[in-house]
């Protein structure tokens, strides 16, 4: 069935290309090995007007000027060339071998994976089976404003940052970790160093393997013995830098690779009458104690040569270079040398805890002369103070530097006085200088255990790359760690029990996850695995990179298919590294990808340069524009390219013996052939949350830490860092019709946004902020138990006997309210006087005291209330006029007012209530109720005097009338 699918579709392939030969080629040729293999096919597919091939390949100096753009006028590609074309692409890969078995792979690639004769061999102590790297030593580790902001401040006494070369001045490159000391690397680094914190330090005792099953120590036996132990602070003198050592993987023709080194010494002083120094004295005793708990034979039986690694694979870009990069760190050491003549104790006063997760808590004083437990290199779990406090001379030294004492010594010395020749690479009359046009294709396959060779143009190394991903998370790996396949599980391919391998030539352990508390101390990183394809080197556009947006802007512009990959076999490089090979099949996506990155990104060289429509190029990419995926290692292949799909499993390893290396690549080989059985045309790795269609590209900063991932077919983009999953930012709008209704353009951001669009209650809230958050959290919950005490409250005084709280609640809401009166509000007319009301002055100006207050609601109940209620009755009956102003007299006190006959007047209403005295209907008790019965009857009121028309009885009247309120 998967031969019907290649020849249907290969047959529609030649049809849009139009090769009538094509179409018509015979059912039983073999799998179309014109299609499939790789030179043929990728002439095909590239040019299909082409008659054949290039047979010269020629490596990377082989290719020709018309697959890149010239702008001087030469012959180049238009844009569409360089896209993939999609309608061609075949599913699936490397069918040509797929009867092959994994031994069988490795002839055809060239590799040995049965003899096990490889340099890595390492008999060591018969009764020690795992070499450790576990030790007690003293820190030297800083925390700089340009380093990880989570090293340890240990050290105030040398200014470690000052030594070393973050600028790239002198060096031109070093191995993945790049410089130990200084405070180490923060994420996003132009470098792509790893993440590492500051891990300088000095063994004092190499404690090993901490496994007792092969020999090891356990750390609660470390920790027994060293709390027996007393010893005094002591000093540290610091003597030179040097280079040399390592693996030393120069030779005649390139440049020479190195180890810088801090030569160290630990100050020895004498008690009175004795011959052994107090330094002497303690390690006899540390010995004596790991003895007497009772330590493995994997610990050293000797103490070591007090050493600070700094960097390890370093290349510098001349000898002139070197010499001047080992002059100014040995000045540092020359002013260090003047500050603390007797050397100085090492100690900080800054507060800390241990080990590095718990660094931000319960953090406690650090002080001065200890000694630390390191389990791995950058990994302290437990320190050890001295058993007395620092003389005075012995404090003022230390203090020296933080004080700002130093700044005398920085001017006054400006030679080196001790001999440091023994720094360089070895034969110090020799002398190099990098050539870059003497780099090639092939130093893409690069051993991370040591420094570039950088091409022309490029200052500055860069371990960023696009890759494959292949981390998994699971039990016997950090937490920290992302699953981005589920394809293939590579324990299987570890020899954690250490069966086979005696030790590790680095700190790295097995790069796909290392355990926590693992036997030889190897560092504990997360799993790395993935499949490096195109490096692009550093992203300093100053020192001739290409930014970090750049790369992310031309990698969405690059079409490809789903990515298949295909497991080959496992091997041994000359370099002690323990690899997984994957078929390099030139046709397949993963060709294609290659050959558009190349033509896109790659450096100019050899009359092939790079062309994309953004513009944005780099110096620094290990790969060349005219290089092809063809060119690559394999059978099929020329194997001048840097085209080899890889992963790295780890670095030089050192097997128990050749036979235990034969037997364990033959182990690992029987998996691999059962993967190979298992997808035989390749698989396109995923899970269900990352990449569910699987075949996704990523961008790297480093091994560590993947920034971007890139979905085949144009699906989009998104950010993926630090175990942090982000929705997809920037990609193209839906390539189907369809719209985001179409099932395949649900991953593009438009569409994204579109199906996930965010509520705005959702949106308000999260603007609140946490203090925010809480704060209306804590308002709701107050009137919640406020509400409920309020009806507990009123159901206790209303509720029925044997009533529960519920019924009455359900009976009080059904229950109708009583409807309240609405009181009518008492306006004033609009032409009465707001002023002259006429209750405190009279006509005559003369004051009148307000009258006596009404009792109200003193008054007793009974009669009275009925005589009250009868009064404004009978006040309503003899009214005729509007009702406002009857209701107004009714209620308001009226004083006394003397009229023209002398007669006074009181409110009926008033005088009621005040005296209960019975109403006469009698028109002669008063003048002013005289003149209110007149005022109320309608037509015809006034008295007979205002009918006369005498003027005095009509201002009277008119005062009066002015003196009512409305």
């Amino acid at each position: 069935l998967r031969l019907a699918a290649v020849e249907a579709e290969a047959a529609a392939a030649a049809e849009r290309f139009g090769d009538p030969e094509l179409m018509s080629l015979p059912h039983d040729e073999e799998e179309h090995v014109d299609i499939t293999d790789g030179a043929a096919g990728r002439a095909l597919y590239e040019d299909p007007e082409a008659d054949a091939p290039e047979t010269e390949t020629g490596g990377l100096r082989g290719g020709t000027g018309s697959d890149s753009f010239d702008p001087e006028g030469g012959e180049f590609d238009e844009p569409e060339t360089f896209r993939r074309r999609l309608a061609s692409q075949l599913t699936g890969c490397c069918e040509t071998y797929s009867a092959y078995s994994a031994m069988s792979m490795c002839g055809l690639y060239g590799e040995d994976c049965q003899s096990g004769e490889q340099p890595s061999h390492d008999s060591g102590d018969e009764d020690c089976e795992m070499a450790g790297l576990s030790f007690i030593g003293v820190s030297f580790s800083v925390n700089t404003a340009l380093g990880n902001p989570f090293s340890y401040q240990l050290c105030d006494q040398y200014p470690m940052e000052n030594i070393i070369d973050r600028n790239y001045d002198y060096v031109m490159s070093m191995d993945e970790d790049g410089w130990l000391v200084g405070g180490g690397y923060k994420s996003f680094d132009y470098s792509g160093k790893m993440p590492y914190i500051d891990s300088s330090h000095t063994e004092l005792l190499r404690i090993g393997s901490i496994d007792p099953e092969y020999g090891g120590t356990t750390i609660e036996q470390v920790y027994a013995a060293m709390e027996t132990l007393s010893f005094q602070p002591f000093a540290i003198f610091p003597e030179y830098v040097k280079g040399g050592g390592g693996h030393d993987s120069g030779d005649d023709d390139g440049v020479p690779s190195s180890d810088v080194t801090l030569i160290v010494s630990v100050v020895e002083t004498y008690e009175d009458n004795e011959n052994y120094s107090t330094y002497e004295y303690f390690l006899d005793q540390i010995f004596d104690a790991m003895d007497a708990v009772g330590g493995g034979p994997c610990m050293d039986d000797h103490d070591t040569d007090p050493h600070v690694s700094m960097s390890r694979g370093v290349k510098f870009k001349s000898s002139y270079h070197e010499q001047q990069y080992f002059f100014k760190a040995n000045l540092e050491v020359a002013v260090w040398q003047a500050m603390y003549p007797k050397g100085v104790v090492i100690g900080t006063s800054s507060y800390s805890n241990f080990p590095p997760e718990k660094a931000g808590k319960n953090r406690h004083y650090i002080g001065y002369g200890n000694l630390y437990f390191f389990f791995d290199r950058a990994n302290i779990t437990s320190a050890f103070t001295p058993n007395r406090e620092m003389t005075s001379s012995e404090q003022y030294y230390a203090e020296m530097y933080m004080s700002g004492a130093s700044a005398p010594f920085y001017e006054s010395v400006t030679t080196v006085d001790f001999d440091y020749s023994g720094s360089g690479s070895g034969d110090k009359n020799y002398f190099y200088e990098h050539n870059p046009y003497s780099w090639d294709a092939e130093m893409a396959r690069h051993d991370l255990t040591d420094g570039w060779d950088l091409p022309p143009n490029c200052e500055m190394e860069g371990e960023a790359f696009f890759g494959i991903p292949l981390s998994r998370a699971s039990t016997s790996k950090l937490q920290s760690s992302s699953t981005f396949q589920e394809q293939f599980d590579f324990e299987v391919l570890l020899d954690r029990n250490y069966t086979y391998i005696q030790s590790f030539g680095t700190n790295h352990g097995w790069l796909v996850g290392e355990l926590l508390n693992n036997g030889p101390g190897s560092i504990v990183d997360k799993d790395t695995a993935h499949i490096p394809i195109f490096y692009t080197g550093t992203t300093n556009s100053d020192m001739g990179g290409i930014s970090l947006s750049d790369l992310v802007k031309v990698a969405k512009s690059i079409e490809f298919g789903t990515l298949y990959i295909k497991p080959a076999f496992v091997f041994q490089d000359e370099d002690g590294s323990i690899k997984l090979q994957f078929e390099a099949d030139a046709s397949s996506a993963l060709g294609y990808l290659y050959d558009n990155l190349c033509k896109m990104l790659g450096i100019a060289w050899n009359n092939a340069k790079p062309y994309n429509d953004l513009g944005a190029y780099t110096s620094c990419a290990q790969h060349s524009a005219g290089d092809r995926a063809m060119y690559g290692c394999g059978p099929d292949n020329a194997g001048s390219g840097g085209f080899c799909p890889q992963m790295m499993l780890a670095y030089r390893v050192r097997f128990q013996s050749e036979d235990h290396a034969a037997a364990y690549l033959a182990a690992a080989n029987n998996y691999v052939d059962y993967w190979r059985s298992m997808y035989p045309s390749g698989v396109a790795v995923g899970t269900t949350k990352f990449c569910p269609e699987g075949g996704c590209l990523g961008l790297f900063l480093n091994r560590m830490d993947i920034y971007n991932v890139y979905k085949p077919d144009g699906g989009g983009s998104w950010v993926e860092f630090n175990g942090g999953t982000f929705s997809p930012t920037i990609s193209p709008a839906p390539t189907r019709q369809g719209g985001c209704d179409e099932p395949h353009n649900r991953h593009l951001d438009r569409c994204f946004r579109k199906q996930h669009k965010r509520k705005a209650a959702a949106a308000a809230w999260d603007s609140l902020g946490s203090v925010g958050q809480v704060s209306v959290l804590l308002i709701a919950f107050m009137s919640t138990t406020l509400s409920v005490s309020i009806f507990l409250a009123r159901a206790r005084k209303k509720k029925r006997r044997g009533e529960s709280y519920v019924g009455f609640f359900v009976r009080d809401m059904k229950r109708r309210r009583k409807k309240k009166k609405k009181l009518r509000k008492k306006t004033r007319d609009l032409g009465d006087d707001l002023l002259d009301d006429g209750t405190m002055f009279s006509d005559d100006n003369e004051y009148r005291p307000p009258p006596p207050p009404r009792s109200g609601r003193a008054t007793p109940k009974g009669p009275p209330k009925s005589s009250d209620r009868r009064g404004r009755s009978r006040s309503k009956t003899r009214s005729k006029s509007s009702s406002s102003v009857a209701r107004s007299r009714a209620v308001t006190p009226v004083s006394l007012t003397p009229s023209a006959s002398g007669g006074g007047s009181v409110s009926s209403r008033g005088r009621g209530r005040r005296s209960g005295r019975s109403r006469s209907r009698s028109k002669g008790k008063s003048s002013g109720r005289s003149r209110s019965r007149r005022r109320s009857s309608g037509a015809g009121g006034g008295s007979e005097q205002e009918r006369r028309g005498d003027p005095a009885s009509r201002k009277s009247s008119a005062t009066t009338k002015r003196r009512q309120l409305v």
